[in-house]
């Protein structure tokens, strides 16, 4: 039996929508406060619902009966730094939860991490798997969080557990709507005018999907893999994402101090009104670093071809138009 934790979110609806498609039975959990996905609505004849919070152990512990793979897909995302402990808190104990449940009942487990975990490459280099943050000098939340959760994995790989490690870079697909990778979809067809001067790995969610299926099914343990399609510069993706909804392109460049301002005003702003602020410190730092990552070492173990990013940017805004 199959375990999702956090299915009702992008990736781990795609997930599961992928694996019931398979033919395989499956137990989600959920919140008690959580929709179930619309794409997952034809798959209610091979997927169980079950509500067990991540911080909710004997919940969790219930669900876990008769599991033998586990894919762990539940994390808190905030970009508001009053929410940095407590999402780091939850991530993490709630990871501990899986990883220590696993190692009870036996159970394989495909733990989804983030390339936020994974450190710098000097200058001109790629990005591997070979690379860690230093947690000493990471100042964004989301990172720690996923750079602990995933030591949590780690450790109980030293006590047994089977497991792999998954880093997806930017998470892109039609299901994500207007939230997450989403929002800057969004930002672009309500008439960005401004792009930046950095590139990060960008994949489409199907193949994130895809490649946590084949690791599971492939016996590798005790390894982690950075899944991403290509590495795209900022400028060039907005581009894309504006013709693809008709709209002229970005034309001026938001230099570094220039993004220092926006953070800035957009937090006085946000704690003025109480909202979330529309740019965090360390968005408007990391959108003019340069950040290339290697996907050569999850090709050589499942020989995944992956998606192009441009037709997951008009499938996008194909289903926004709408």
């Amino acid at each position: 039996m199959i375990l999702i934790t956090g299915a009702t979110g992008f990736l781990g609806a795609e997930l599961a929508k992928q694996l019931a498609e398979q033919g395989k039975p499956l137990r989600c959990t959920k919140r008690a406060n959580s929709v179930i996905p619309v794409i997952l609505s034809p798959y209610g004849n091979l997927i169980s619902w079950v509500d067990a919070d991540m911080m909710n152990y004997p919940a969790l512990a219930d669900a876990f009966d008769g599991i033998t793979q586990v894919y762990h897909c539940a994390a808190l995302v905030s970009l508001m730094q009053k929410n940095k402990e407590r999402m780091i808190r939850i991530n993490v104990e709630g990871t501990a939860n899986v990883v220590n449940l696993c190692t009870q009942f036996g159970a394989r487990l495909v733990h989804v991490s983030s390339v936020a975990a994974i450190g710098e490459a000097k200058p001109g280099e790629m990005i591997t798997e070979n690379h860690h943050l230093d947690e000493s000098a990471a100042n964004d939340g989301y990172a720690t969080s996923k750079l602990e959760s995933e030591m949590e994995v780690w450790r109980g790989i030293a006590e047994g557990l089977d497991a792999v490690v998954v880093n997806p870079s930017i998470i892109i697909g039609p299901d994500a709507g207007t939230k997450g990778s989403g929002q800057l979809f969004e930002t672009v067809r309500n008439g960005l005018k401004f792009y930046t001067s950095g590139s990060i790995g960008f994949v489409d969610v199907a193949d994130v999907a895809k490649c946590m299926i084949l690791l599971m099914d492939s016996g590798i343990s005790e390894q982690r893999y950075i899944i991403s399609a290509e590495n795209r510069d900022y400028k060039n993706v907005v581009a894309e994402i504006a013709r693809g909804f008709a709209l002229p392109e970005p034309k001026r460049l938001a230099k570094p101090w220039m993004m220092e301002m926006a953070w800035r005003a957009t937090a006085f702003w946000a704690s003025l009104t109480g909202g979330a602020p529309a740019i965090d410190k360390v968005s408007a730092q990391s959108a003019s670093v340069q950040r290339n990552y290697d996907n050569t070492k999850i090709k050589k173990a499942i020989g995944i071809e992956f998606k192009p990013v441009s037709q997951s940017i008009l499938e996008v805004c194909e289903r926004l138009k709408k």
